[in-house]
């Protein structure tokens, strides 16, 4: 499956990102990539998205990450309701506890 998400690239403590292209079977720390298709620096809040290229891929199939869809949608790329990206990781740990609790 085919996702689109963030792939740091900046220094220690400059965090600048890259959305890529990438296959979800390979390692997220491989740093392999399909194709670029923009970048964000957080540090001075700038956006760079092909537009063309994420909307082909994503009419293609291509799966969008919680962080990017947010971007994405602020940038008014596509449409759409924010996630809750925060919150969305908390939840899945205390399933994992809860499965792990059932178990024993």
């Amino acid at each position: 499956m085919l996702k689109i998400r963030l792939q740091r690239v900046g220094k220690k403590h400059q965090p600048i990102f890259r959305i890529v292209l990438v296959d979800s079977r390979r390692a997220t720390r491989s740093g392999s990539f399909i194709e670029i298709l923009g970048s964000y620096n957080v540090q001075k809040s700038q956006v760079q998205f092909n537009q063309e290229k994420i909307k082909e891929w994503i009419s293609k199939g291509a799966q969008i990450s919680d962080t990017v869809h947010n971007l994405l949608i602020k940038e008014k790329i596509i449409e759409g309701v924010k996630k809750d990206v925060l919150h969305h990781n908390k939840i899945k740990k205390a399933v994992k506890k809860e499965e792990l609790t059932n178990t024993k």
